[in-house]
């Protein structure tokens, strides 16, 4: 019996969230003009707006896959539970990241007061 390969995680490697890092400059060196911010500022919209992309497009294929298995149509259920295990591990990254974003902005509400 072989195991087939496993291909990449969607969101993860690629143009997900490490190519995000690039684009926003966080390999770069610290520093640079005023003008750079309002280009990092959209190209951060767009990381996030592409990081749920991808998360709508993992809960999606998860429940496609979920109906499959139920009615018997699906042929590897491994399929679908490495699907479902993706599209949880997004969601709780959204999660987590959302989280941090809401205790950033309410530390810094706090420090204007």
């Amino acid at each position: 019996m072989s195991i087939p390969a496993i291909g990449a995680v969607s969101g993860v490697t690629g143009t997900g969230y490490l190519g995000a890092l690039d684009a926003l400059g966080a390999t770069s060196t610290a520093g640079g003009a005023a003008g750079a911010a309002s280009g990092t500022d959209a190209a951060f919209g767009a990381a996030l707006a592409g990081s749920v992309d991808s998360l709508q497009r993992a809960q999606s294929t998860s429940n496609d896959l979920a109906v499959k298995a139920v009615t018997g149509d699906l042929d590897d259920v491994h399929d679908y539970t490495v699907a479902s295990s993706q599209a949880k591990v997004a969601l709780e990254l959204t999660a987590a990241v959302r989280n941090k974003a809401v205790e950033a902005f309410t530390e810094i509400m706090r420090m204007q007061a």
